[in-house]
């Protein structure tokens, strides 16, 4: 069966509940490879609540659908506070990124009580300004950041990562809505190190299975390029309901 759209790759999967220093109640689901342990471990960071992000935004629903097979990785998704999805509703109220910094800890004291390997934060849109906020916070190998806006993330905050040893690679759409690659080259010029990946074609929401599968492959290449290139096929799979 070809690899695409709702497709569900057999894992491990679990729903799970992350409790914030805070005091709230945050839902999500962990997926692991079915029978082997992950070689590293992606934690997602969903759009913008506000306008419509979730745990189940596209890519990152993708990714826990397909990388546990296809990668062998771990995959962590969860909605931030005050976030509805199928799964439920995480406890609390959107903050504009202030109060997610305990999201942010929540899922990452999980991974650590887990004993997950090798975790890195992947971030899509409002999720890369609280991964460049809060990431270097945590043990992490790196950030990977889907169409960053770099609205909420200050300048200081970029800048901030100069110099640190763990890795900071970003996917820019050639027509993103708010930050294309020339700019963004600007925006991120004070991290030398940064990764700046320049999607031709690309845009901000990653709609339709080139633009997914071309994010995918990114993500893998980075955190376990062993596993490349992703097979297109499966023979076995299910539809998502």
């Amino acid at each position: 069966m070809e690899i695409r759209g709702p497709i569900v790759l057999p894992a491990r999967r679990e729903d799970i509940e992350l409790q914030t220093s805070d005091g709230l109640r945050l839902v999500g689901e962990l997926a692991l490879p079915e029978e082997t342990a992950p070689v590293a471990t992606l934690v997602t960071l969903h759009p913008l609540p506000t306008a419509g992000g979730f745990m189940d935004s596209h890519i990152i629903r993708k990714a826990a659908a397909r990388l546990p097979a296809l990668a062998d990785l771990a995959v962590l998704r969860f909605n931030t506070r005050g976030t509805t999805s199928p799964r439920g509703t995480s406890e609390g109220a959107f903050d504009g990124g202030a109060g997610e910094r305990f999201d942010v800890a929540a899922a990452m004291e999980m991974v650590r009580e887990r004993g997950l390997p090798r975790p890195w934060i992947v971030g899509w849109s409002f999720g890369t300004e609280l991964a460049l906020k809060y990431a270097r916070e945590h043990d992490v190998e790196g950030v990977i950041l889907l169409s960053p806006p770099l609205h909420r993330a200050t300048p200081e905050e970029v800048a901030a990562w100069a110099g640190d040893h763990r890795r900071v690679v970003v996917l820019i759409p050639e027509f993103d809505d708010y930050l294309r690659p020339p700019e963004a080259a600007e925006r991120f010029a004070s991290i030398p190190d940064a990764e700046l990946i320049a999607v031709e074609g690309g845009k901000h929401l990653w709609v339709g299975e080139a633009q997914t599968a071309r994010v995918l492959t990114e993500i893998v290449k980075t955190v376990n390029p062993a596993a490349l290139p992703l097979p297109t096929e499966w023979a076995e799979s299910t539809s998502a309901s």
